[in-house]
């Protein structure tokens, strides 16, 4: 983090970082991403991303969730989907009150929180559930709105299910439009984690390997700003 702004965990380290405890519902977890609502507000007219949403305020010791409220981006970090209130289904509580959740939000502030420039607490947390279903002849873009930051302090990009899908490589560049990276998350649990003022991110579309079965790409992502104490 402290050298690219960015780091890579894998599967096994993300265990290892969470723990058998929280992972031990994994299946039951992983299955919510099932049952996403489809994004309405898609300017490019493209019907293959599903979501939840939901806010968290974070502080060491204290997670609480906020009341349901629209996701918003400024045009100048989204130029597709940005300059409107976007009224996502809710992420279901059993999701948001999981272990792994809670843990998942513990280790970001562990891993966020000391390399802050200005440590501060609470901080507004933002957590979406994606699918990107794959379809024969749709371009199914994981990052629709291109390489971007997100107009937060940090983000977290988990995978939680990759079926039957080609492509989807990340992409890391510095404010230059250098790259500092190329990586593909292939296994549930394969994580990044991305300093948000310093460097730029972007997913290629995924197209699926074959067009007869069920494809797409599911991922966790979890934005964090940091708020007066």
């Amino acid at each position: 983090m402290a050298q690219d702004g960015f780091a890579r965990a894998t599967a096994a380290q993300m265990t290892k970082l969470v723990g058998a405890e929280a992972l031990a519902d994994w299946a039951a977890y992983a299955d919510t991403w099932n049952h996403l609502a489809q994004d309405a507000y898609m300017a490019d007219g493209g019907r293959y991303r599903s979501r939840r949403f939901a806010c968290f305020e974070v502080a060491p010791g204290a997670v609480s969730r906020g009341p349901h409220q629209p996701h918003f981006q400024s045009l100048d970090y989204n130029r597709l989907n940005g300059g409107v209130e976007r009224w996502f289904e809710p992420v279901t509580d059993a999701v948001a009150d999981s272990l792994l959740t809670r843990r998942l939000l513990d280790l970001a502030l562990g891993v966020f929180g000391g390399r802050s420039p200005e440590p501060g607490f609470p901080w507004r947390t933002e957590f979406h559930q994606f699918r990107i279903e794959a379809r024969a002849g749709e371009d199914a873009r994981p990052t629709p709105e291109g390489v971007h930051r997100d107009g937060v302090d940090w983000v977290i990009v988990m995978l939680v299910a990759r079926e039957n899908v080609a492509a989807g490589v990340t992409s890391i560049f510095d404010p230059a439009g250098t790259s500092l990276g190329d990586f593909t998350l292939t296994e549930p649990l394969d994580a990044v984690f991305i300093d948000d003022n310093r460097v730029f991110h972007g997913v290629t579309a995924i197209t699926p390997v074959d067009p007869g079965k069920p494809a797409f790409r599911d991922v966790l992502v979890v934005t964090f700003r940091r708020q007066a104490g």
